[in-house]
């Protein structure tokens, strides 16, 4: 039986290391903002306006949802029970 390794200590002065997916969601232009209570508010509208009209632009929603990995879930999840067949 081996024992297992134990990783080096990290440095603790070393910054963290965000992946470029991360750096780009939080450098996303958020105007006009919109919170999660207003997101959510209108979250029904945008998405039966999205699935009637595939080209429906609506900055705000469109805004949050590229920087709200919460929010676009639940966005997407509601497209998907929409188009389901």
């Amino acid at each position: 039986m081996t024992s297992p390794t134990t990783p080096p200590n990290p440095d603790p002065n070393a910054m963290p290391v965000l992946p470029d997916d991360a750096i780009a969601a939080l450098l996303v232009d958020t105007t006009p903002y919109l919170s999660c209570d207003e997101c959510f508010e209108r979250m029904d509208v945008h998405v039966e306006a999205v699935v009637a009209d595939p080209g429906h632009h609506d900055p705000g929603m469109e805004r949050h949802l590229a920087g709200c990995a919460a929010c676009d879930e639940e966005a997407l999840s509601l497209i998907a029970l929409l188009t389901a067949h």
